[in-house]
């Protein structure tokens, strides 16, 4: 482990003991780099460090504080991190096996925790979806909604900030089904209608295998195209 390594976990660990809970303000550098026994160099680097990956936010003019600590912002940086395996057919597949592994159990946890309000806003989704069955890019960002509207009412802010990060890297996959799938649509559709039914009934079981069955057919669509090797669009205003 490196000298700034070391670093950053003495802070982690003034965070992790409640020494610097969220939202308190750090001490001066100086102060801060005697109180650990470092340099002032390498609590620089230490603070510069963990505020890339949100877990300090320096304001000029006032100081370094401990961020909320809030899971959609440490995983805030995933979905960023996952664009850069854009093109990397590999890396995507291992992505929709993650989502295979996750979404299910997530939807399935969504039926049993899911309000009246939420299951509106997820029929909302639904509905604006066959709607938009002949807009490839609309449909997709409805069916992105959707889902993030299902897993958001099991009340897990890392689940959801998994899935979401996980989520904006496929959404590609799916507007590319929709380009080159003329039958895509009709396909989507009735999955989601599957999804929605098992969660208006509150069924866990039922939700659980919609939504593995929605995933998995995504999952072996893709498998199949990929193995074309046919680059993804980059950008697309109208089904081909």
């Amino acid at each position: 482990m490196s000298l700034t390594d070391k670093a950053i976990e003495q802070i982690r660990e003034l965070i992790r003991t409640g020494a610097l809970p969220p939202g308190s303000k750090l001490p001066p550098e100086p102060d801060l780099a005697a109180q650990l026994g470092l340099s002032r160099n390498l609590a620089r680097e230490a603070v510069k460090a963990l505020s890339v990956a949100r877990v300090l936010e320096v304001r000029r003019g006032d100081g370094t504080y401990v961020t909320s600590l809030q899971p959609s912002l440490l995983l805030e940086g995933l979905g960023g991190a996952v664009e850069l395996l854009q093109g990397d057919s590999v890396a995507l597949q291992d992505l929709m096996e993650v989502r295979r592994l996750l979404e299910p159990m997530a939807t399935a946890l969504a039926a049993t925790r899911i309000s009246d309000a939420q299951l509106a806003e997820v029929q909302r989704h639904l509905d604006a979806m066959r709607e938009a069955r002949d807009d490839v890019e609309q449909l997709n960002a409805h069916d992105a909604a959707f889902h993030r509207a299902v897993v958001s009412a099991t009340g897990n802010e890392t689940l959801l900030a998994l899935l979401e990060g996980i989520s904006g890297r496929t959404l590609r996959a799916r507007i590319w089904r929709g380009l080159v799938d003329d039958k895509a649509a009709g396909r989507t559709l009735a999955e989601h209608e599957a999804i929605f039914t098992a969660l208006s009934t509150r069924d866990a079981a039922l939700s659980q295998a919609a939504a593995l069955l929605h995933v998995s057919n995504t999952e072996q669509w893709l498998r199949e195209h990929l193995r074309s090797a046919e680059p993804f669009p980059v950008r697309t205003t109208e089904r081909k």
